[in-house]
């Protein structure tokens, strides 16, 4: 464990200012709900969508190297994270040669907050358009946690736009409908409101097995409930749960093992992430989160995939095993 928080720590710090975790009972400076007062790593970018006939904007970090090596990734971030929590993991690729593009989907961080739902396949179309808009014609995609049911659903409906496709932790790897019954929207709606910040830390904390220490968690807290403040909070409360419900209703599992591009999955042993376990009969969520077993079995049904499992590791382990990390990303990119 000593060997991983100078990193840890190091990621944290990049990533945005940190505050105690007294700041969970502080009163909260406001951001605005496209994290307006939040810090990001990198100049960020907008580029223009429309999406179900709404005018948005999508916005993306795009970094170059200082030695490139003609190569591009794009880095799909999860569902409780803004980008900037990928800084370590920029730094480390830039370095390498890559040019790293870094979306926050529409629905998340700094990319406009929809009236409309979110579903994977318009996620998917935006991020092919920042692919064009950049000229891109083709890329290499490393997905964390929600990002990974993204870049499933990239990689089959673009299968000639991906190089390789990274899977780190990723959810969806089973189909949450098949333990936890259909839960309204007004539902959640209602408990997320009541949600607090002491509670969102320990909900991380556990959901997560999250191996860092308090104060790296604390940006994560304020990228949520610094933005409570906003005249526009109800907005992105109900973007924020479209995007629960988006995971619920639209599994991907089934299309996992359909990836015919290389694929490695990097998963944490300690990690049983669950959207919506605590909703299942209790009988059945022992069953839920099985991650590194679900993606091992995965992979050997895949014709070109392998999977993984970083011990003593959990939901984030690109910042809880660093170099780890770094020897499985670019080792298999260098395939």
């Amino acid at each position: 464990m000593n060997r991983i928080l100078p990193a840890a720590l190091a990621a944290a710090l990049l990533a945005a200012p940190l505050a105690s975790h007294a700041a969970d009972t502080a009163p909260r400076e406001p951001y605005g709900i496209a994290l307006e007062g939040f810090a990001y790593p990198y100049p960020v970018h907008l580029l223009p969508v429309v999406n179900d006939g709404e005018q948005l904007s999508m916005a993306y970090m795009d970094v170059a190297s200082a030695q490139p090596n003609g190569r591009t990734i794009v880095l799909l971030h999860g569902r409780n994270f803004p980008s900037s929590y990928w800084a370590p993991v920029i730094k480390m690729l830039s370095e390498a040669g890559y040019r790293v593009v870094v979306p926050d989907q529409i629905g998340f961080g700094k990319s406009s907050k929809p009236q409309g739902e979110l579903h994977f396949d318009t996620l998917a179309r935006n991020t092919i358009a920042l692919l064009d808009h950049l000229k891109i014609d083709k890329a290499e995609i490393i997905a964390h946690s929600l990002g990974g049911m993204l870049g499933v659903r990239i990689a089959r409906a673009y299968p000639d736009r991906v190089a390789h496709l990274v899977l780190t932790a990723p959810i969806g790897l089973e189909d949450y409908r098949l333990y936890v019954p259909p839960t309204p929207t007004e539902k959640i709606i209602e408990a997320e409101d009541k949600l607090t910040a002491d509670g969102y830390r320990k909900q991380l904390q556990t959901n997560y097995a999250i191996k860092l220490p308090s104060e790296a968690i604390t940006p994560f807290i304020d990228a949520r409930f610094n933005i409570k403040g906003s005249p526009d909070y109800p907005r992105w409360l109900r973007a924020f749960v479209s995007s629960g419900q988006m995971i619920y209703r639209e599994p991907v599992a089934h299309e996992v093992a359909l990836v015919s591009e290389p694929t490695l999955f990097i998963m944490g042993a300690d990690d049983h992430n669950a959207p919506g376990r605590p909703n299942a009969p209790e009988a059945l969520r022992a069953k839920m989160g099985q991650n590194a077993e679900l993606a091992k079995a995965l992979a050997a049904k895949m014709p070109n995939a392998r999977a993984e499992v970083i011990p003593d590791t959990g939901h984030l382990v690109f910042l809880e095993a660093p170099e780890k990390y770094k020897e499985l990303v670019l080792g298999f990119l260098g395939r």
